[in-house]
């Protein structure tokens, strides 16, 4: 059995042009209104270089990957949107795609019109349209609204018209890209009801989608698209481990290079917005390490976070306490510790020291979060405290609400 779609040495290249003029202001503009610097520059981007792909009939595929990766072109390549510029496109059975919200919608005709339309496009015959009509518009939720034109129709009632036109074709191969986010929930549901009966009947669905919870639970393979590359492809969880773990790579980089620029005197910690005490202690410097000892701002769900303060006795004091709290981005305070309640016994204070905690296997709820760090004495008398001295970010794949995510299991009897 062929595969349901080839992809064989595709480039595509886009054509950009960048006027440069050289007023700056509403009023230079207005007093040399032709100014221009040298001729309109050209550039072209390049989305794709050479891509093979095949796609096996019958098969559920996810596309993921970061915005202008390419997924979109990717698609509209296949459903032939977009000529390649060089290569060839194969696809084996009868095309249908959701790419845009409104494509192929004549704004000023009305939804019945334009399902006739569209029926069209995607092969069919008026007579197959009008046996299909009446299941497209209870699909789609539109009775009372498939006579009048589809520029009065929200984004939502747009998604449901065209995906109820894009699947009541009967497709071997059925594109879709993200509008279905815009849909309501029950709508999407239903959406992805629909696709899993295709499932069942040995259809090939190609699925372009940043919700990556829906790629693992509906897909039977996953394809990570990067810069127009394709970086992996396989199965779903493989893939989707490999994409978020280079996407934190990446949003831990954003936030050292975020946090260097402020970086004050040297210090390699972040100076705090709020930061107060008398000074016979200081804490000089504050780092975040993951389980194998790397310096990290973001961590995934569930894993174990190392804060590490190095300090600077000045004067030594009778007593000292180091502490930590967590809070999220409404100041509200996830977690506090310090070592008097945890009843540490500290040793003997020397010239500087180093001392550190392990959060162990942390689930705070996916978001930014900032870390408090101080030395104080029993009686809270603070010798430095640093009010939101670092920042970090918890990913995770589930959506819970709250604060922290508590482990639990349902039971149902």
């Amino acid at each position: 059995m062929p595969p349901a779609v080839i992809l064989k040495g595709i480039s595509k290249r886009f054509k950009q042009t960048a006027l440069r003029r050289d007023y700056i202001t509403l009023k230079s503009m207005l007093l040399h209104p032709f100014s221009l610097k040298g001729k309109p520059q050209e550039e072209t981007r390049v989305v794709f270089e050479n891509l093979n792909l095949e796609i096996p009939q019958g098969i559920s595929l996810g596309v993921i990957g970061r915005n202008g990766s390419g997924k979109s072109t990717l698609l509209k390549v296949m459903t032939g949107i977009y000529k390649p510029d060089s290569g060839t496109v194969r696809m084996n059975g009868r095309v249908s795609s959701l790419i845009e919200l409104g494509a192929g919608f004549h704004p000023e005709f009305t939804g019945r019109e334009n399902v006739f339309i569209n029926g069209t496009i995607l092969g069919l015959t008026r007579k197959e349209i009008e046996k299909r009509f009446d299941r497209i518009v209870r699909f789609a939720e539109l009775e009372p609204f498939i006579h009048v034109p589809v520029r009065t129709y929200s984004s939502g009632m747009y998604v449901r018209l065209g995906f109820s036109v894009a699947v009541n074709v009967d497709p071997d191969i059925l594109l879709v890209d993200e509008v279905l986010a815009v849909g309501d929930e029950s709508f999407s549901r239903k959406c992805l009801d629909k696709m899993a009966n295709f499932k069942k009947a040995g259809k090939t669905i190609v699925l372009v989608t940043h919700d990556l919870p829906t790629v693992e639970r509906f897909c039977d393979q996953a394809l990570w698209l990067d810069s127009g590359c394709i970086q992996v492809m396989g199965e779903p969880r493989q893939v989707i481990d490999a994409y978020r773990q280079e996407v934190a790579r990446r949003d831990n980089a954003r936030f050292q290079e975020e946090q260097s620029a402020e970086t004050c005197n040297g210090l390699e910690r972040v100076l705090s917005k709020d930061r107060w005490g008398n000074g016979d202690i200081e804490i000089n410097r504050v780092r975040l390490l993951d389980g194998q000892g790397q310096e990290r701002h973001v961590f995934q769900d569930g894993e174990d976070l190392l804060i590490e303060m190095n300090f600077q006795v000045h004067r030594p004091p009778p007593d000292w306490v180091f502490g930590i709290a967590v809070f999220d981005g409404k100041g509200t305070c996830c977690y506090g510790t310090n070592t008097d309640l945890d009843e540490m016994v500290l040793p003997p204070l020397q010239e500087t020291g180093r001392i550190g905690i392990r959060l162990e296997e942390v689930h705070l709820i996916e978001g930014n979060y900032f870390l408090d760090v101080a030395v104080h004495a029993r009686d809270g008398h603070n010798y430095d405290y640093q009010s939101g001295c670092l920042s970090f970010a918890i990913r995770s794949p589930r959506k819970d609400a709250g604060i922290y995510r508590i482990p639990h299991r349902w039971i149902v009897e």
